[in-house]
């Protein structure tokens, strides 16, 4: 079933002074299923989970909702499958303000899930199961006027929709932003569609290989004319500025409770700060603060703040 037909609402804000801007979030949409434990299985055997949760997940859909959080309007353009599940990652995508009519649900199929352990510091396992279902094409994302957004954010695991959609974008002279996380296809051609290309330590790892996170940075510049950036946890993010100055944001200190969909929702605020006209320092500032906040709650939706908290937060550190 083809849920492309309608238009935008407005997403839901807590701060109506912040400008609003319109993104759209290709990607991935994953049921979450969370197992909290004392400490993460290092060995085969039978383990008891202190607390179960099944929430939304997924790259470009938690940034979407990290997004709409922040007061953006947010379409999210992605596939799940026609059974109870995708029914039910779009309906929570919706009742957090994020636009769905844009999204597919693919007739006959599974959609995609994800096992999640988090340990009682917060760090977490995640083993997905992307649907093969859900088929690659993305030809359909040319019936969208991606110029009425004034930012593109994709994530990589589905990587036909990225490139249709960051080239897309790019025609008609939108920002576009790459989640560059691990993935098994060769992302060096998403990478050079980005104008804002923000990678997690892992992804960076496998296009420079046994290179530190500064001269991963500087090898993968060379791909894109826009600025590349790698979030390293609780250690912050690098980034690199126009003139190639390597620039860094300490990470925010939190009691973190569920690390899950932290880089995730980085991604979303990074986007809506990038789309305001913030620079990217200010915008790597402002991201982090989110991230760091939404870890001290469970679950990777649940904690993300709006504006009005995430500045406060950062007041507390000026």
């Amino acid at each position: 079933m083809d849920r492309n037909s309608g238009g935008r609402r407005p997403a839901l804000s807590a701060n109506r002074e912040e400008a609003m801007v319109r993104i759209a979030c290709v990607g991935i949409a994953v049921q979450d299923r969370i197992y909290t434990l004392e400490a993460l299985p290092h060995e085969g055997g039978k383990y008891v989970a202190q607390q179960y949760r099944e929430v939304g997940g997924g790259p470009a859909a938690t940034a979407a909702v990290a997004a709409a959080r922040l007061g953006a309007q947010v379409d999210f353009i992605g596939r799940v499958g026609d059974d109870a599940t995708g029914a039910q990652l779009l309906a929570e995508l919706e009742s957090l303000g994020v636009n769905t009519t844009r999204a597919r649900q693919v007739k006959g199929a599974r959609s995609s899930q994800s096992a999640i352990l988090v340990d009682a510091a917060g760090e977490r396992v995640i083993v997905n199961y992307p649907s093969p279902d859900l088929p690659d094409d993305a030809a359909w994302l040319d019936s969208i006027d991606f110029s009425g957004y004034d930012a593109v954010l994709a994530d990589v695991r589905w990587h036909e929709g990225a490139t249709r959609a960051l080239t897309l974008a790019r025609r008609a002279g939108v920002m576009t932003l790459l989640d560059g996380d691990v993935t098994p296809q060769d992302i060096r051609s998403l990478v050079a569609l980005s104008d804002h290309a923000a990678f997690s330590a892992p992804g960076l790892a496998r296009l420079a290989p046994g290179m530190s996170p500064e001269d991963g940075l500087k090898s993968t510049k060379t791909l894109t004319r826009g600025h590349v950036y790698v979030t390293l946890g609780k250690e912050g993010c690098l980034w690199l500025e126009d003139d190639d100055t390597l620039r860094r944001q300490q990470g925010f200190t939190v009691e973190a409770v569920d690390t899950t969909g932290a880089g995730d929702v980085f991604h979303g605020a990074l986007a809506v700060m990038l789309a305001r006209g913030e620079s990217p320092q200010e915008a790597v500032r402002f991201a982090s603060a989110v991230a760091a906040l939404k870890c001290t709650r469970p679950g990777g939706r649940a904690g993300i703040p709006d504006c009005d908290q995430t500045r406060s937060f950062l007041s507390l550190f000026v």
